[in-house]
């Protein structure tokens, strides 16, 4: 019994060094973890306000917070671990190799995250523009830190990774304000072509669409096998371009019919002979 009773005492009396030694450490880490919690989320709401203050895209000041967040969440518990007594150098050895495994099996993930990053930090587009990338085109709908979603013109959803899209060629439609325009009609070799000229630059002038300057381009620009191309090119608002592009291929086909100027479509002509024995 007596045996009994030490070994509870010696066991007590450990326990109250451990909380005697560790009590006072765990109160002040816990005080900062709370603290520095909520040090934290003011930072980070002050930020968004000066980040939305500053006329920045909402998708880049999310994704800034949220890093931001991150980064010093982690450096809190890092001070707070400390704090309790552990030692660095083993507990961040573990967290690297931790990170290093963890790594290898999300390389692509990585990737996109990587290129989610230079996506926000670089801009080569933003929500709202309109995009040819990957063999595709749509209007930029989200930036996301993984994935870019794109809407089709005919409502189709397109997830394009970010890795991939930050590290191809990608063309950027909404980046200028005004585009050009380029179009070719063919029309026969019988034909007066100095006519037809004028009838495509009287419908070029009839629409006030179309900017005076650059002026407008009508120039024959290539005798084909079977027709006279002449190339058309002119200028507009971006907003603009698909109403002209279409507009002006229906008007120049209707008078074009009715000024009697044909427009050749490829033909075969086919001889026979007759052989006789």
């Amino acid at each position: 019994k007596k045996e009994g009773i030490m070994d509870f005492e010696a066991i007590t009396n450990k326990f109250l060094e451990m909380v005697i030694f560790y009590g006072p450490k765990l109160i002040v880490a816990v005080l900062t973890l709370v603290i520095g919690l909520w040090i934290i989320n003011v930072l980070l709401k002050v930020m968004f306000k000066r980040l939305s203050k500053s006329g920045q895209d909402i998708t880049l000041i999310n994704f800034i917070k949220s890093i931001a967040g991150i980064a010093l969440k982690i450096m809190l518990w890092i001070t707070v671990i400390s704090m309790l007594g552990v030692k660095m150098t083993s507990f961040i050895a573990v967290l690297g190799a931790a990170g290093l495994a963890v790594g290898l099996a999300l390389q692509g993930s990585l990737a996109n995250f990587a290129g989610g990053v230079l996506i926000m930090l670089f801009r080569p587009f933003k929500v709202g523009d309109f995009i040819s990338a990957q063999g595709h085109m749509g209007t930029v709908n989200s930036i996301q830190i993984f994935n870019t979603i794109l809407k089709t013109v005919d409502n189709k959803t397109i997830i394009i990774p970010n890795g991939n899209l930050a590290n191809s060629d990608m063309i950027n439609f909404s980046t200028e304000s005004t585009r050009r325009v380029d179009l070719s009609f063919g029309i026969s070799y019988e034909d007066d072509f100095q006519k037809a000229k004028k009838i495509i630059n009287e419908l070029i002038e009839k629409d006030e669409r179309i900017f005076k300057d650059p002026p407008p381009f009508v120039r024959v620009g290539e005798l084909a096998d079977s027709s006279v191309n002449i190339t058309v090119r002119i200028w507009a608002n971006a907003a603009d371009y698909w109403g002209i592009h279409f507009d002006l291929i229906e008007n120049v086909k209707s008078e074009f019919d009715k000024q009697k100027i044909s427009i050749p479509f490829p033909q075969s002509d086919v001889h026979l002979y007759n052989h006789s024995k």
